[in-house]
């Protein structure tokens, strides 16, 4: 079993900066595997958000949340962040943390991750 679990979400306002963490865990879970962060808006579709490879050298962003957002992992405590800054209204949603088991595919389609945790809300205040 994987688990994900996402903390960090709250109530901010516009400019302002919050870093989302994601706690992974589970007999199944490896730590070679990429890890994403995906963001569902109220009525919307599920959009990615960022990703990075295991060894962490490896990065994408949505054109939406480039040069504003910063994705990072801690393998040797098997947590990954998102640290958001410069944050805008329509930014508001709830945050997933992800998990694709696919090894050597670094991808920024959310139904390529296979593991998902419960989310974590964001709201930005305009």
């Amino acid at each position: 079993q994987v688990q994900l679990v996402e903390s960090g979400g709250g109530l901010v306002q516009s400019g302002g900066s919050l870093r989302l963490s994601c706690a992974a865990s589970g007999t199944t879970f490896n730590v070679y595997w990429t890890m994403g962060w995906i963001r569902q808006a109220p009525g919307k579709e599920p959009e990615f958000v960022a990703c990075i490879s295991w060894s962490g050298m490896t990065t994408r962003y949505a054109d939406s949340v480039k040069g504003r957002f910063t994705i990072s992992r801690d393998n040797n405590n098997n947590t990954i962040y998102l640290q958001m800054n410069s944050l805008k209204s329509e930014d508001t949603a709830d945050y997933y943390c992800a998990a694709d088991r696919t090894p050597a595919v670094v991808s920024t389609t959310p139904q390529d991750y296979e593991y998902w945790g419960q989310g974590a809300q964001v709201t930005v205040s305009s």
